[in-house]
């Protein structure tokens, strides 16, 4: 398969599959005219890549998970401390948007939103960190 059919089947744009294969997440193989040909086990290294890089995991976690998915004597323990620490990432994320957020509401509910010049949004935004309000 060359790199556009691949890219259409797993679902991750063909910028990204050459990306994957620069840092070596991927290695396919090169045809006489210098093109990239993709096996299926590239196929599937990519759609396993692009469903987990969908869920928040860093590129090193795909790294790591890569390898135990390779390793048949691998522990699932170890894939479970890669995905618990994915979701204490993402629980803090959501932590912090939703501090943003309430921060944000505060703002705009101060803001009177007339033809006056005073404005408490840019006020608070030229004093320095939004989280001194």
């Amino acid at each position: 398969m060359n790199i556009g059919d691949v890219a259409e089947r797993s679902g991750v744009p063909a910028k990204t599959i050459r990306y994957y294969e620069d840092i070596g997440l991927v290695k396919p193989t090169r045809g006489r005219n210098g093109y990239r040909e993709f096996e299926e086990r590239e196929l599937h290294r990519l759609a396993f890549i692009g469903r987990a890089r969908s869920l928040g995991f860093t590129i090193e976690d795909c790294r790591d998970l890569l390898a135990l998915y390779d390793d048949a004597s691998r522990a699932s323990a170890e894939v479970k401390r890669v995905a618990e620490q994915n979701l204490q990432e993402i629980d803090a994320k959501i932590s912090g948007l939703k501090a943003m957020r309430d921060t944000l509401r505060y703002l705009v509910e101060q803001c009177s939103g007339d033809h006056r010049p005073d404005c408490p949004i840019l006020k608070s935004l030229s004093n320095g960190p939004a989280h001194n309000l």
